[in-house]
């Protein structure tokens, strides 16, 4: 239970950050002002839960079958990236904004397509493969899911009632240096076991 309720927490808290000012996060904002908040977060939440059972599936399996000190480095430079990736930023194309502007037919079915194609191969679906690798696979899943959908549910919130953005460079170099920190940690994680 102490290795579940660890995966659990350090994912939530690594998917949750991630995706603040993703790209999917900024279609959630833009869902939700079209479609009811309800319908957007049951589609969300049936993509991301899809995306990262694949993701924790893929995670797992590399854990089992590498040593632990290489995976901890690993893990730890593609974290490196991934606060390098959260500076860059990430912005909806004009096509993404388009499509989640018109979409048609059932809201869930049209947030959910939309969310899964996004997320596949984005930061948040990399990150959890890399968390699966040195966590429990189960509660690496459940943590990043209901990151993903906490993350997107407070952009829904934001977007939707108070009508203005959270402050986007705040958030860059927070969660920049958060990953900074895991990345560090993890690196010297690995270079220890590899000695």
């Amino acid at each position: 239970m102490e290795g579940f309720l660890a995966a659990l927490g350090i994912s939530f808290a690594v998917i949750f950050v991630a995706e603040l000012g993703d790209k999917s996060q900024l279609m959630a904002m833009t869902f939700a002002t079209r479609f009811k908040p309800v319908p957007v977060l049951i589609g969300i939440t049936v993509a991301t839960a899809l995306v990262h059972l694949v993701s924790v599936g893929i995670g797992y399996g590399l854990g089992a079958t590498l040593p632990t000190g290489w995976i901890s480095l690993v893990a730890g430079i593609a974290f490196l990236a991934f606060g390098a990736w959260t500076l860059r930023g990430d912005k909806l194309t004009d096509e993404e904004k388009s499509k989640a502007e018109r979409s048609t037919g059932s809201a869930i079915l049209a947030v959910g397509g939309a969310f899964f194609l996004a997320e596949l191969g984005d930061k948040t679906m990399l990150a959890t493969i890399t968390l699966a690798t040195q966590h429990g696979w189960f509660g690496t899943w459940i943590g990043s899911t209901i990151g993903m959908v906490a993350a997107d549910a407070l952009a829904i919130l934001v977007g939707r009632y108070l009508g203005r953005h959270l402050p986007e460079k705040a958030i860059k170099y927070g969660a920049a240096a958060l990953f900074a920190i895991f990345g560090i940690w993890l690196i010297a994680e690995g270079v220890i076991e590899v000695r």
